[in-house]
């Protein structure tokens, strides 16, 4: 099988959306849109990173950095391409180009329901924080995309 790891651009949004759904990433109607997507490409041009077999993106990593703390923002890899290495692969593209930006951090957020993606992240070396407590404030109406989203 012949996979091709290049920079993700806003021509591979279609697919890469698709497989966030698939994957069952939590995405909002603004953050995640097509004008979302490309905005945060624009500013982190070199970070992100797509998988493409066949013709078709298997794997996603959105990864970019604020100059001093790197993000991955979603990641992903088809079930269909799982146990390739194809996730691992795109994690280290990301964090070589973080390193190569100078950023010395990186962080990420998990749903704690994703059994297979924490042990994903955790075999590559990202460790659970639990001094923290994650806090977030929308500053614009979105709608959530998550089938398993129940709203409190």
């Amino acid at each position: 099988m012949n996979i091709e790891y290049r920079l993700m651009t806003i021509d591979d949004y279609e697919q890469a959306y698709a497989l966030w759904l698939e994957c069952g990433n939590g995405l909002n109607d603004k953050d995640d849109s097509r004008e979302g997507i490309e905005k945060y490409l624009k500013r982190n041009p070199s970070t992100s990173f797509v998988a493409v077999c066949d013709g078709k993106v298997a794997g996603v990593l959105l990864c970019g950095h604020d100059g001093r703390r790197g993000i991955i923002q979603h990641a992903c890899v088809s079930p269909s391409y799982r146990r390739l290495g194809i996730g691992k692969k795109l994690v280290e593209l990301g964090l070589e180009a973080l390193k190569a930006e100078g950023i010395n951090k990186v962080l990420l957020v998990a749903f704690k329901k994703n059994a297979g993606g924490n042990a994903f992240w955790e075999s590559q070396g990202f460790t659970l924080r639990e001094d923290l407590n994650y806090r977030n404030k929308a500053l614009a109406e979105m709608v959530r995309i998550d089938p398993d989203y129940v709203k409190e």
